[in-house]
């Protein structure tokens, strides 16, 4: 037994990576993950991610336990995995890093990434333990109002590695994005993949070495 689950039905506040403060009523809890309602929005949390919880007193919100989920988990114990899985095709807000959020929805599930496709950043390769958050969309909500035509949902058809570094590996010769291209010295090409280091040759052919294990996110341009 998780020690979250008193917590189960009560309002609470949560201190997550990358400084973020969510607050709302904690309806479930998985292996792995938890579930919060904030009286609109489900948020899915991984536990690795939590720094803090506490009950609030200060929250005005009335927040009615609600019937039903978003992605439904018949399972009695749910995990990471299984959120995502049950997740695919379903238009999410996922919270990874940078203080931004990127909207879409997952199209595959590896081993220890998944594809996240989204209509500004395309196909995007998304280590799961870098994930902070993912919050469904509401019925019937699309991203930026795109109808089906402009974002259509259509599944991955290409050869996936089984893992991060092994698909990376594919991208060796290409230009390649990462953590969302905030910082420069992380836009280049992808030199080689060697032992858990990607050379990377970025502006002005100068060469950095990117750890694999630190990078949140990966997109071709």
């Amino acid at each position: 037994m998780s020690l979250y689950n008193s917590f189960i039905g009560e309002t609470v506040e949560l201190s997550i990576s990358d400084k973020k403060s969510i607050t709302g009523m904690l309806i479930d809890i998985g292996n792995d993950i938890i579930v919060m309602f904030d009286g609109k929005n489900f948020i899915y949390i991984p536990k690795i991610h939590i720094h803090r919880l506490s009950r609030t007193t200060d929250y005005e919100l009335n927040i009615i336990k609600p019937d039903s989920f978003p992605i439904e988990l018949e399972e009695e114990s749910f995990s990471l995995r299984k959120v995502l899985t049950n997740a695919k095709g379903i238009f999410s807000e996922v919270f990874i890093t940078n203080n931004q959020s990127i909207h879409g929805y997952i199209t595959n599930i590896m081993n220890d990434y998944f594809i996240f496709y989204s209509p500004v950043y395309k196909m995007m390769l998304i280590p799961m333990h870098h994930l902070k958050w993912l919050i469904p969309y509401q019925e019937n909500e699309r991203p930026y109002s795109l109808s089906n035509n402009e974002l259509p949902l259509v599944p991955i058809q290409i050869s996936l590695a089984r893992t991060f570094t092994e698909q990376c590996k594919k991208y060796e010769g290409k230009l390649v994005i990462i953590d969302l291209g905030m910082d420069v010295n992380k836009i280049g090409k992808l030199v080689k993949m060697d032992n858990s280091q990607i050379q990377l040759t970025i502006r002005r052919n100068k060469t950095v070495f990117l750890n694999v294990h630190h990078i949140k996110t990966l997109h071709l341009p």
